[in-house]
């Protein structure tokens, strides 16, 4: 019975240094990441627990890449991959029964603390590009440690939706599943490299192909090559350009999807349905002809066949969108350049386009390709919206037949004059649809003054997000 009990006790003893050793690691990873200076009592704890369990002294160094540890340890690799996928907090005994391994704890929250202290402590001040680049591969190791390819979770859906292998596993005392992780931890790289690029040179960045290569295309990277496209060249400029093309692609794929769901136009029942097999409308047919039904013969006798409507109005309609490409629009100025685009390749849709800070330039010509739109914008500036409204007002030659999207934040100058003139298109018979700002996050700030007088108008200024536009604009075009 004693040796028993004295079993019993060196267990709980082992178990609890164990633990005490994870919460040393864990404590350590949060006074870094908080905090830059060095902890002398936590630092020298962890160097002592890292060489005891067998694992290099270069995982506490930040300054270390992964990629380089790998290189010299890389039986580590295999340990790396799938590191924070679920069934990775904890494992079986070595002896094979069901209590936890402990001491695989402890190494693994080793293992997770240098990967989420690379990842995320990057410093403060100049970035450079040798710095950007063991980032980038770093966050690869994340990336891997999760479930994904390098990469892959940088470069998914906007939406932030995905899936990873073993997603699903929730419950206390595990760690959230990929599934949860994901929307949280994507946009949050995203953030991460944008920061980096800021704090460097990003012409030096973009000069370097390769380097260039693997930037995570995001709004805010796009807002920095927009504001300097005109300072750069050569291949720099090439890069650039390739950057905003790749984003404006999976933005359009997305948008698009919205815009497609529904089909555009009423239909025009002053057309004849067309009498081929597909139209005919079956149920119609015996319903209408169910007198000619002969009990004898058991029979119904079709005197006439009838067939569904399936023109559609051609009734051309109008869509002028007027944004405000002041620096605080950027978001919006992305997103509705793209969404614009859009709507132009809809049949009978004619779109125009029209941005405007101080100056207002109109962006018609471009606007079915947003790529092209965007390299003619110029950011930045004050805001005058009177000179949008002598581009738009021209445009509006059948006010019953046009709607009119102006996109700001309403802090205007001239208030007073600007809104009179929104009101005189609400008057003509034009759909006017102010709109705070449009973001993939809904978030908006809108000039209270204007607000109000919208409200009072009847035409609400519509929330941030692009789903109620897209919305509205179906809403008006079908």
């Amino acid at each position: 019975m004693t040796e028993r009990n004295t079993e019993a006790s060196a267990h709980d003893k082992g178990a609890t240094s164990c633990d005490n050793r994870r919460q040393v690691l864990y404590w350590r990873l949060l006074s870094r990441l908080f905090d830059h200076e060095e902890q002398a009592a936590l630092e020298s704890a962890g160097l002592d627990i890292v060489e005891d369990i067998g694992l290099p002294a270069a995982l506490l160094d930040p300054g270390v890449s992964i990629g380089a540890i790998v290189q010299r340890h890389p039986e580590l690799t295999a340990e790396l991959k799938g590191l924070m996928t679920p069934g990775q907090e904890s494992g079986t005994a070595s002896d094979g029964d069901t209590e936890r391994d402990r001491a695989a704890e402890v190494r693994r929250a080793a293992l997770v603390s240098k990967v989420l202290l690379n990842v995320y402590s990057t410093g403060t001040g100049a970035a450079t590009a040798g710095q950007l680049a063991r980032w980038q591969s770093d966050a690869g190791w994340l990336e891997r440690a999760l479930g994904y390819e390098p990469g892959e979770l940088r470069g998914g859906c906007p939406t932030g939706a995905g899936t990873v292998p073993g997603a699903g596993v929730s419950g206390s005392g595990t760690a959230p599943g990929p599934d949860r992780l994901i929307p949280a931890i994507g946009p949050e790289l995203g953030v991460i490299e944008a920061d980096l690029v800021k704090r460097m040179q990003l012409r030096e960045v973009l000069a370097d192909p390769e380097l260039a290569a693997r930037l995570t295309p995001s709004m805010s990277l796009i807002e920095q090559l927009l504001r300097d496209k005109n300072n750069l060249s050569g291949v720099a400029l090439a890069n650039a350009k390739a950057l905003i093309r790749r984003f404006v692609d999976d933005v359009a794929e997305v948008l698009r999807t919205q815009v497609e769901k529904a089909s555009v136009g009423s239909l025009d029942r002053s057309v004849p349905p067309k009498r081929v097999f597909r139209n005919l409308d079956l149920d119609r047919t015996i319903w209408k002809n169910l007198t000619n039904w002969s009990p004898q013969e058991e029979r119904l006798y079709v005197d006439r066949l009838y067939y569904r409507h399936t023109a559609r109005t051609t009734t051309p309609q109008r869509l002028v969108v007027v944004v405000d490409q002041s620096g605080s629009m950027v978001d919006s100025m992305v997103n509705c350049t793209i969404l614009a685009s859009i709507f132009a390749g809809l049949p009978k849709v004619d779109v125009h386009l029209i941005a405007y800070d101080t100056r207002a330039l109109d962006l018609t010509p471009w606007v079915h390709d947003p790529f092209e739109t965007l390299l003619r914008t110029d950011l930045g500036g004050g805001t005058d919206g009177t000179v949008a409204m002598a581009l738009a007002q021209p445009k509006i030659a059948e006010p019953s037949n046009t709607v009119v999207v102006w996109i700001s934040d309403f802090y205007e100058w001239q208030s007073e004059s600007l809104f009179e003139s929104m009101a005189a298109i609400h008057r003509s018979g034009a759909k006017f649809i102010p709109v705070g700002s449009v973001t993939s996050s809904g978030r908006a700030s809108v000039n209270p003054w204007f607000r109000e007088r919208f409200k009072d108008q009847g035409t609400p200024v519509i929330s941030g997000h692009i789903r109620k536009l897209v919305h509205e604009l179906k809403t008006f075009l079908a």
